[in-house]
């Protein structure tokens, strides 16, 4: 009953905000096809997120950040009602680790928020980055900005920070609708793919250290 309403919940396209599209018959559309193909059973994630053999890495890192953070949305979208300034006071993953805000802009120093208010303010954030097309160009004739790889790796971070309140405080409530699987399918290929490209610091990743070692075991071949 519990997956029946999960793959409900999915089925239904509620979303935490709209998903950005790749355009039909692109490159990175095609490119998209195939990171969407990875999450299918029985694929070893370790594999399927190396770099194609002549495709562009600023193409593949694209897709990649686009997909997550679609994905991601949709997983904080199945907990979000439980997550406000009552019950989750601070961005944190368990009592040894907090998160503070900047952007440059509303908050130019690191500033404690709520999670709720954290989230909001990171997809929002993150969204003007995708519509940026000076940032995430729209056609393939025009150029990644020369700080393409360190953009993504910013952003990757901060999802990553989704997935460790997420699986911290939130749980629970995977647990209840079904989801603990699917979200476990997309946390693991998130982290093979941070792990192939070196996009997220091993500091950063120590919250989920436990847990990662437990369900990424994915073995490497040539």
């Amino acid at each position: 009953m519990a997956l029946n309403g999960f793959l409900e919940f999915f089925q239904k396209g509620k979303t935490f905000r709209p998903k950005k599209p790749f355009a039909s018959g692109t490159i990175r559309y095609s490119l998209h096809k195939q990171a969407q193909a990875s999450l299918q059973s029985g694929i070893n994630l370790r594999q399927v997120v190396r770099l194609p053999q002549g495709e562009n890495l600023n193409d593949w890192l694209a897709v990649h950040v686009v997909d997550f953070f679609n994905r991601i949305n949709l997983i904080y979208g199945t907990v979000s009602e439980f997550c406000n300034e009552s019950t989750c006071p601070t961005m944190s993953g368990g009592s040894r680790y907090e998160y503070l805000w900047a952007d440059g802009d509303l908050y130019k120093k690191p500033t404690a928020l709520s999670a709720q208010k954290y989230i909001e303010h990171l997809m929002d954030w993150i969204e003007s980055q995708i519509n940026n097309e000076a940032v995430f160009p729209v056609s393939t004739d025009v150029p990644f900005p020369k700080n393409f790889a360190a953009i993504s790796r910013k952003i990757l971070t901060r999802l990553f920070r989704v997935f460790v309140h997420v699986y911290i405080h939130h749980f629970d409530r995977l647990v209840s609708i079904g989801a603990e699987a699917h979200v476990n399918a997309c946390y693991k290929h998130f982290y093979y793919f941070v792990q192939e490209f070196d996009m997220i610091s091993a500091k950063e990743l120590e919250p989920l250290q436990e847990m990662t070692s437990r369900i990424c075991k994915d073995k490497d071949s040539v």
